[in-house]
């Protein structure tokens, strides 16, 4: 249980932060959507409680998500954003790619609640 507060606790503090850098994105409503929705799984995560259903179907809407918008050119979108030492957006693919990766990140979050979903 302890366990569960600790990390559940931590990333509801992450994608509350991921929130908030979404507010001058082009589409604010959809992400910060997104990761409140994330944020409320790990708020009941911390009090143990999984429901099977819900995290079911984020879990995989945003794998499915993730895999969708996997940017083509990666390696690209990583030498750019290593090249331009700021975190502004400067093309439309970095922004494609990092929302992947944050649809990525939610999955691979509430993974180890869905595994106790199911466990029980």
């Amino acid at each position: 249980m302890k366990f569960n507060k600790i990390f559940f606790g931590l990333w509801i503090f992450i994608f509350a932060l991921f929130a908030y850098w979404q507010f001058n994105d082009p589409d604010p409503e959809v992400w910060v959507s997104i990761y409140a929705m994330a944020i409320i799984f790990c708020v009941l995560g911390t009090r143990g409680i999984f429901p099977k259903i819900p995290l079911t179907v984020v879990v995989t809407v945003c794998l499915a998500g993730a895999i969708y918008f996997y940017p083509g050119g990666i390696g690209d979108w990583i030498s750019q954003e290593v090249e331009q030492h700021d975190l502004t957006m400067k093309t439309p693919q970095m922004e494609e790619a990092r929302e992947t990766f944050g649809l990525l990140i939610v999955a691979l979050v509430l993974s180890p609640a869905l595994w106790k979903a199911w466990k029980k």
